[in-house]
């Protein structure tokens, strides 16, 4: 940090959150740029309204640097999980109080934003709460972008393509294609579908890299949610990407991905390097969701495969690089499945982003919660630890209970 920041802690004096006042102290103490401030709101109201024309509740923050300035509502340091809400009809409430300060020093010191266009009128998903939620931490700007109407922005750091229903036109290829071949980044994430998209798959090609038709399912269980081969635990490959999730030992869900395949006749200049991928055992169902088994039958494709690619090219005669990142599945950020790995499928698709809008100052802190939480596990450990604890345990107490009981009946 080279910028003085300041951090108001707004709160009636002796009301100050606990909490909050040994997370900001924890700030203070770490830089000598960061100087903390409690400011009464009933003292001094008029001090908020210079920042912020939101209702201010006890216990927000505001944090600023020069010019710049970010507010930070108590509801969104504490704010409520519904992630188990159908399963146990209550909801928990996580602290995000250091994500939010953390993105806010950001925001305020950084000179200039990335960023990432979101490209519509082909029945894209919207991201949800959560993904827009993580990449805005990020201090990256994702506005919406059509290309029948307009063209690429020069500002544009990344182009997002997130599960189109259909093709995009030639015209729209074209514009991607000439936007890439100039040093641009795409962070691509599709989904099966039976419809052909013609010039998306093109597009893609051109770059080394093509989806095998249907749905892959895993033969290795230990690659997989226990009695659902098509949920799959792909193997992590070595990127930059990748490297916070593998060094601290996650894992990534791929629920009814499609499988990528790097063509044989590519381009000398072309890198691809698989951030996710099967085990030999995999293959894919040409029928996708019309399968009628998940269980290997004549005429599956043999596996392995890709389910997550970086595809780098530099640009002849320029210091410019192409980057592109594909996934092919976006029930990787549902919020239930998303949580079933601790978070890490959404760090991932937030460390792809910044990667390409090459934003060094990467936040990807999760919240706190005191709710316990789901612990995934592949079918190989579920079996193994269930026959530990239901077989094994219990049969030892029942041998040594027998013992027992046979030596105390010989006296």
């Amino acid at each position: 940090l080279k910028k003085n920041v300041e951090i108001y802690l707004l709160a009636q004096k002796g009301k100050e959150d606990s909490t909050i006042k040994e997370m900001l102290n924890k700030y203070k103490n770490l830089s000598d740029n960061v100087k903390v401030v409690y400011e009464d709101p009933v003292v001094n109201p008029s001090f908020s309204k210079k920042y912020t024309n939101d209702t201010v509740n006890d216990n927000s923050i505001i944090v600023i640097s020069g010019s710049k300035s970010r507010y930070i509502d108590y509801n969104d340091i504490y704010v409520p999980d519904y992630s188990s809400y159908n399963t146990t009809g209550q909801a928990s409430t996580n602290f995000d109080g250091e994500s939010s300060v953390t993105s806010a020093i950001d925001y305020v010191t950084s000179e200039n934003l990335p960023k990432a266009y979101l490209l519509s009128g082909h029945g894209e998903q919207n991201l949800s709460s959560a993904v827009s939620s993580s990449v805005e931490k990020q201090n990256i700007e994702t506005p919406k972008l059509n290309l029948l109407t307009a063209d690429i922005p020069q500002d544009a750091s990344c182009i997002i393509i997130y599960s189109p229903a259909s093709d995009i036109s030639e015209a729209e290829k074209g514009k991607l294609l000439d936007y890439l071949k100039k040093g641009g980044n795409l962070l691509l994430v599709t989904d099966y579908s039976d419809k052909e998209i013609k010039n998306l798959s093109s597009l893609m090609e051109y770059y080394g890299a093509k989806v095998e038709k249907g749905l892959v399912v895993e033969g290795d269980m230990s690659r997989c949610i226990k009695g659902y081969n098509y949920y799959l635990l792909p193997k992590i490959g070595g990127h930059s990407i990748t490297l916070p999730i593998s060094s601290n030992n996650y894992y990534i869900l791929m629920p009814l991905a499609q499988g990528i395949k790097e063509l044989n006749n590519k381009r000398s200049s072309l890198n691809i390097t698989e951030l996710l991928f099967t085990s030999e055992k995999a293959f894919s169902k040409p029928d996708g969701y019309n399968m009628t088994t998940a269980e290997k039958e004549p005429g599956d494709i043999n596996g392995p495969f890709a389910l997550g690619v970086a595809i780098t090219e530099p640009v002849k005669g320029s210091q410019e690089e192409t980057n592109i990142v594909w996934y092919t599945t976006s029930k990787m950020l549902d919020d239930k499945v998303n949580s079933m790995v601790s978070g890490a499928n959404l760090d991932l698709f937030v460390n792809s982003l910044g990667w390409m809008c090459e934003h060094k100052n990467s936040i990807s802190i999760h919240p706190k919660t005191l709710e316990a939480k789901v612990l995934t596990l592949p079918t190989v450990d579920a079996a193994r630890w269930s026959l530990l604890f239901v077989g094994v345990i219990p049969l030892i107490f029942l041998a040594a209970g027998i013992v027992v009981w046979v030596r105390r009946k010989r006296r």
